[in-house]
């Protein structure tokens, strides 16, 4: 249900710090929605020297940037505690300052989002949404935890 798209200039982030990044923001948002951890992706990409601008200039710092599409109906403080957890993870995992972290939340309607094949659930919904799907289904889902 959520991605989250990790970009950072080339060869920043090295397979290591992508491994704990993914894991630990896959951690946070369990944490901070109590979805399962199967519903959430992370996608890594690389910026390359002279594509990235910041007002107008090239940008010339360690930024790293996290956009992550979430499903709308999330309370204002579970996005905080996600935006927040987010931040630690990326600065700690990747070794750089607070300042250099840039996050962004966009929430889709669940009902504008199809994922393994279905119409995704209102927030809260998730279990009844595993249990509709096929035995064969479940089981893929379940085992990717």
């Amino acid at each position: 249900m959520p991605t989250y798209i990790v970009s950072a200039p080339a060869n920043r982030l090295t397979t290591q710090m992508k491994q704990r990044i993914a894991s630990r923001i896959t951690e946070s948002h369990s944490d901070a929605t109590g979805a399962q951890g199967f519903f959430a992706q992370v996608i890594f990409r690389e910026i390359a020297e002279g594509d990235h601008f910041l007002g107008g200039s090239p940008l010339k710092a360690d930024h790293i940037y996290v956009h992550g599409h979430i499903r709308a109906g999330r309370a204002a403080d579970q996005k905080r505690r996600l935006l927040d957890a987010i931040v630690n993870v990326i600065v700690d995992a990747a070794a750089t300052e607070r300042r250099y972290v840039w996050i962004y939340l966009s929430e889709l309607p669940p009902s504008q989002m199809v994922e393994y094949g279905q119409v995704l659930p209102e927030p809260g919904s998730e279990g009844e949404w595993l249990e509709s799907l096929s035995a064969e289904d479940r089981a893929y889902l379940l085992g990717i935890e």
